[in-house]
């Protein structure tokens, strides 16, 4: 017969600790797509909300000053005169790359960017929508490497 201590019972692991907003885990790691990128950290049923970003918000004329003094620029222009500037934000959403075939889209609502899944996304795969209209008036190649990609943003 054994004696000793027996084990303590094993404690589950905390709950990933999220903003209320962000709605699924994302998590935020290499792309190869384009320096980092958002990607699920559970599966994401379509049509569901993602989650969100949040900036610092900021004119448009503001943000085109902006825009032309840096390289990399996480600004998305709500309206005429309202812009948000992502730089400093700590959402991972904010990472999300473009993609001429994404699985996500981007949706401006009440004054904030938000992300809803336009079909199921798996674990492990990167989120991602079609920026649109950018800045870069179709001179930035586009790296997302989807069958029938623009070729440029």
């Amino acid at each position: 017969m054994r004696t000793g201590r027996a084990s303590p019972p094993a404690t589950p692991s905390p709950p990933v600790s999220r903003p209320p907003y962000q709605k699924f885990a994302v998590t935020v790691k290499p792309s190869r797509i384009d320096g980092h990128g958002a990607f699920a950290a559970e599966p994401i049923a379509s049509r569901l909300k993602i989650g969100e970003i949040r900036g610092e918000a900021i004119s448009v004329a503001e943000a085109r000053i902006r825009a032309t003094r840096s390289e990399r620029i996480m600004i998305v222009e709500l309206s005429a005169r309202k812009a948000i500037d992502f730089s400093k934000s700590t959402d991972p959403m904010r990472f999300t790359n473009h993609s001429c075939q994404p699985n996500a889209r981007l949706v401006i609502r009440n004054g904030r960017v938000e992300f809803y899944a336009r079909r199921a996304i798996a674990p492990g795969e990167e989120v991602t929508v079609d920026y649109g209209e950018t800045h870069h008036d179709g001179k930035l190649a586009c790296r997302c490497g989807a069958p029938g990609c623009r070729g440029a943003l």
